[in-house]
């Protein structure tokens, strides 16, 4: 009888765990319903390189790897500002079309969609969202497995285009020669 209880007990807090997760996913509950947003320090961070077809070097950022659902809500909407020379790299499990929102953002940026080998296949640049307004209703689409969010005309100062190749160690990411 004990037992059956425990079982049953168990059943209940997974499936209530799953229901809230699964609301969190939707947006429809706020992430801090299954805990707090993670700090800074709680990123990997790896060196983020992109290049052109012939393998020059276009630009490089140090960037906090988002590989998780938790860090991948949050983004850098816990974030002031963004230094030139940093970044975000999302990475998703599979490839996929995936929606970005500036949600909470106080500054653009440049949203960079890439697929599983490593082709930039979009670029949207998505400038602040003017004061008062929500960055849920801000909206950029794009394929990838893995997306790359850096200063707003990052990529335009930088000359990357689509097809261009994004190298980064630990994420799948890695440059083959």
């Amino acid at each position: 009888m004990r037992t059956e209880r425990v079982l049953a007990a168990a059943g209940l807090l997974l499936a209530l765990g799953l229901v809230g997760a699964t609301l969190v996913a939707a947006g429809v509950l706020p992430p801090a319903f299954l805990g707090s947003p993670p700090a800074d320090d709680d990123y990997d961070r790896t060196a983020v390189v992109v290049s052109d077809e012939n393998g020059t070097e276009l630009g490089r950022v140090e960037a906090r790897i988002a590989d998780t659902r938790q860090k991948r809500y949050t983004g850098l909407s816990n974030t002031s500002s963004l230094p030139e020379d940093e970044g975000m790299l999302f990475v998703h499990d599979d490839p996929q079309s995936l929606t970005y929102v500036m949600r909470g953002m106080d500054f653009g940026i440049d949203i960079v969609f890439v697929a599983e080998n490593g082709t930039v296949t979009g670029i949207e640049h998505a400038p602040e969202p003017p004061e008062g307004e929500d960055g849920n209703d801000y909206r950029y689409t794009g394929e990838g497995k893995y997306v790359l969010e850096v200063n707003y005309d990052w990529t335009t100062r930088h000359g990357v285009t689509v097809g261009d190749r994004v190298h980064a160690e630990g994420v799948g990411l890695e440059r083959s020669e």
